[in-house]
């Protein structure tokens, strides 16, 4: 008889993983536990299939830990990809989708979803987003998506 597997009913893996992201001294703390492994004589590379983390960002993290400290494994204010949408349109996003129903813009449907909002985005504003990203944009403008609740205002 094999031995039963640890099972977590409490959330899926990857609202787990968003918990962890968004708390800084965790995310410092595990690129920092990363380094003390490598520094332990560790392989990055073994660590990087371990972990799921890409060999390039392990050696990213251990460089600006000798470069910066602890301070180097921060995440650095203004990264990343800006938005396509302004300000103005991300709270025209929030307005629509508490204030609204799809069926009032010509969509098939009198719920919003990640797909239906990415076919209004691209019906009002010419962008093509991904299920994903929409749901990052709504939480980007403080309203998430529960499956059985729909849309909710987060402020």
């Amino acid at each position: 008889m094999g031995k039963s597997v640890l099972k977590i009913q409490r959330a899926e893996a990857d609202e787990i993983k968003k918990i962890l992201n968004k708390n800084e001294a965790y995310t410092v703390g595990a690129r920092l536990n990363i380094v003390y492994l490598v520094a332990l004589g560790h392989s990055s590379r073994k660590l990087s299939e371990l972990h799921n983390i890409s060999f390039k960002q392990i050696t990213n993290w251990v460089h600006r830990f000798e470069n910066e400290g602890i301070e180097g494994l921060k995440d650095k204010k203004g990264r990343g990809r800006h938005s396509a949408l302004s300000n103005e349109q991300l709270e025209t996003i929030k307005t629509v989708v508490l204030k609204q129903i799809p069926s009032d813009y010509g969509l098939e449907s009198n719920r919003w979803t990640g797909p239906t909002l990415a076919k209004w985005i691209k019906q009002e504003y010419g962008l093509a987003y991904q299920k994903a990203q929409v749901y990052n944009l709504l939480e980007k403008v403080g309203v998430t998506f529960k499956k059985k609740q729909g849309l909710t205002n987060n402020v």
